[in-house]
């Protein structure tokens, strides 16, 4: 998928559980709507994480050769694309790191407790969205607007952060869930195991296409990455969340008659 695709995805998921808009959200797990128009922000950026491991991608480009730089080490220590940073494996640790970065706090002398970890990985992640989604034109601009958005979370709602390490792994999984559909797919769920097809399967049509000779398995439905069945995807992905944006505004605003079920 393109990181444009990955981001909406990843935010359309985290409005899917934390949303309880009428008819398409499921509410799994409810939240007031700075909870989840924050997470939604928090989730699209986290779906561009995997792609750490291309040289080319999204994040690379966030700050002057040292985003070359991390992008290039995650590759060479993962495997290379979608290999390690595409497993069961890499879920893991992602959800670890977020979660610890939740327990980086420090105390102000009659202010409380503030965040600082969970503000700095929603600042990144906020960040990494709005450029991936094109909102803004510069990476500069980007950083200052997802730097704002951080601090604001983590001084005036503290009690926000609580779910940050579920915006982080549901946006990461999302991206997960993407490249599945697409006809690179993604290493098994046991990597750096890699199971590959015995010679006589690699011809036999429809196997060949769910399980490759790389040992990759995928289902897909979309195609090629940038195919056009991925962008009708992602447009019907955008609208969801333009929705679900104005209904959580609402919501924020107080405007319960309009949105109430």
């Amino acid at each position: 998928m393109m990181g444009i695709t990955h981001a909406t995805s990843g935010a359309a998921t985290w409005l899917v559980v934390t949303s309880t808009m009428p008819f398409v959200g499921l509410g799994v797990y409810p939240l007031d709507p700075v909870g989840v128009l924050a997470g939604t922000a928090v989730a699209a950026g986290a779906a561009l994480l995997p792609d750490a491991d291309h040289h080319s991608a999204t994040i690379a480009h966030s700050v002057p050769v040292l985003g070359r730089l991390v992008t290039r080490a995650i590759g060479s220590l993962s495997g290379g694309h979608r290999q390690g940073a595409h497993s069961a494996i890499a879920v893991l640790v992602v959800a670890v790191l977020a979660w610890a970065l939740t327990l980086v706090t420090f105390e102000v002398e009659g202010g409380g407790t503030i965040a600082i970890g969970a503000g700095i990985g929603t600042a990144v992640l906020t960040c990494f969205g709005l450029k991936a989604r094109d909102y803004v034109r510069t990476w500069l601009t980007a950083w200052v607007l997802g730097a704002a958005f951080g601090a604001a979370i983590v001084v005036f709602a503290p009690e926000q952060v609580a779910w940050f390490p579920l915006a982080v792994t549901l946006g990461f999984v999302a991206h997960l869930a993407g490249d599945f559909l697409t006809t690179g797919g993604l290493p098994g769920l046991i990597w750096p195991q890699v199971f590959r097809p015995p010679e006589r399967w690699r011809d036999t049509p429809v196997v060949n296409r769910v399980w490759l000779a790389s040992g990759h398995v995928a289902l897909p439905l979309l195609g090629d990455t940038g195919s056009f069945r991925e962008a009708l995807l992602g447009a019907a992905l955008g609208l969801y969340c333009l929705a679900g944006f104005a209904y959580e505004s609402l919501q924020l605003i107080g405007f319960e008659r309009f949105t109430s079920r």
